[in-house]
């Protein structure tokens, strides 16, 4: 299932590719990208486990930048 986020609070474009990586390397995630300049998160991820990952990649974005929020 593909899902886009808007990402707020995002400081700048190494904090965004380590969340990508991070994410991206993530139980249940098939796909990830997000863009820095748009400031959209693109998940595409196992049926099903959306909301695990999507709660999975708010622990990853707060943990590399604190202020740093998915809605």
């Amino acid at each position: 299932m593909k899902r886009v986020y808007r990402v707020n609070n995002l400081c700048c474009g190494n904090c965004a590719r380590k969340i990508e990586e991070k994410i991206a390397a993530s139980d249940g995630v098939q796909e990830c990208r997000l863009n820095f300049m748009t400031l959209r998160l693109t998940i595409v991820s196992e049926d099903g486990r959306e909301d695990e990952v999507l709660e999975n990649a708010k622990k990853i974005a707060k943990k590399i930048e604190p202020e740093c929020e998915i809605v």
